[in-house]
């Protein structure tokens, strides 16, 4: 069943109000695994009239976290330390869909790798790496 983030959250999820605003739509996650979907709209698009590319990046940056979150214990949060973002081509139109998978993760780090598609094509990829704590303790 795909529900978007914005939407009634899933158990434990809460909602994203940066997703909704972008209109990025969470299709799928498992523990260490999102899809991320967002069909461009004019407001995504820089003056050349592509898809910029911070929005690209938000869909690797939101897919990474939504997969990490769903690994997190009771009271652990978790913050983006890095993505190294490639872009190979420019997005005009057609649904992008962003497939993440936890590459590693340990206790205080993990790592992923999300691939960014239009219509089958490879239009990016990002490589993350997230912080895992607890509030309040160092």
């Amino acid at each position: 069943m795909s529900s978007p983030i914005e939407g009634t959250p899933r158990p434990g999820q809460v909602p994203h109000p940066f997703a909704e605003l972008i209109g990025l739509v969470h299709r799928s996650a498992r523990p260490g695994h999102s899809i991320m979907e967002l069909t461009p709209r004019p407001e995504h698009l820089n003056p050349n009239h592509v898809v910029h590319g911070a929005v690209l990046y938000a869909m690797a940056d939101v897919g990474m976290g939504a997969a990490l979150s769903s690994t997190l214990a009771a009271g652990e949060l978790c913050a983006t330390i890095q993505i190294t973002m490639n872009y190979f081509k420019p997005v005009t139109t057609g649904l992008v869909v962003c497939t993440t998978e936890m590459v590693n993760r340990g206790r205080r780090v993990a790592n992923f790798r999300s691939l960014l598609e239009v219509d089958g094509v490879r239009v990016a990829s990002a490589d993350g790496n997230y912080a895992i704590f607890k509030p309040g303790v160092a």
